[in-house]
């Protein structure tokens, strides 16, 4: 379960093999939905002091924070996240387009100023990813898979890159469980391809396991 192969290396993936796996979609969709709602229950006191959190230090925005992402296929969907910037993070976002510290079609800033200061906490801990357990529940996303892409990224894309939406995205996934934000575009797809060439429940469970330590000993969180 090694990740670190040639980063030159292209990764192409068998689109019907991915397809014919019936039997690991169905097993992985009943953990989904298993273990997203056990996390939801489970969590919501941690819900209620983020959302008190997130009102006290910016009241006029929103707890929080949808937006449309595209999925499986490209199917949009919305994605929820807890509130870690400005409510008018969007806007400044135009400004700040050359200060983009990644390249290629991915927009990252370690120093962001549309970060709130509950924003930097959660965001660290990956807190503010936890709201999209519903998204898990709901089947627009799994707890393992590559991250959602905004539409104006896909727009970018290559057909070699648009491989990593073959599968449905996930709230945690290889690249987040290990190199996290120290890689930059082309690299992350690398890792998301070798997933989806490699998915398997057993792969899943060591990357959940890997994202648990993330969490709490955090490395290139931003």
């Amino acid at each position: 379960m090694e990740h670190g192969e040639n980063s030159l290396e292209t990764v192409i993936i068998d689109q019907m093999r991915i397809q014919r796996r019936y039997g690991y979609r169905f097993v992985k969709r009943g953990f989904d939905i298993f273990a997203s709602l056990m996390g939801l229950i489970l969590l919501s006191p941690l819900f209620l002091i983020v959302a008190i959190a997130i009102k006290v230090d910016d009241p006029r925005g929103k707890v929080f924070y949808s937006q449309i992402r595209l999925g499986r296929g490209e199917r949009p969907f919305k994605m929820f996240k807890f509130r870690s910037m400005v409510s008018n993070a969007n806007k400044l976002m135009v400004q700040l387009t050359e200060e983009n510290e990644v390249s290629g079609a991915m927009f990252k800033m370690r120093e962001d100023p549309r970060v709130t200061r509950v924003g930097r906490i959660i965001r660290k801990y990956s807190i503010d990813e936890l709201p999209q357990l519903i998204n898990v529940v709901i089947g627009s996303m799994s707890l393992v898979g590559p991250r959602p892409p905004l539409p104006q990224e896909v727009s970018e894309y290559t057909e070699y890159d648009k491989q990593r939406l073959l599968i449905k995205p996930g709230c945690t996934g290889l690249w987040q469980a290990t190199v996290r934000n120290g890689v930059g575009f082309d690299e992350m797809v690398r890792l998301d391809l070798i997933y989806v060439k490699r998915q398997s429940s057993l792969y899943d469970l060591w990357i959940l396991l890997l994202t648990v330590k993330i969490i709490l000993k955090p490395n290139n969180a931003y």
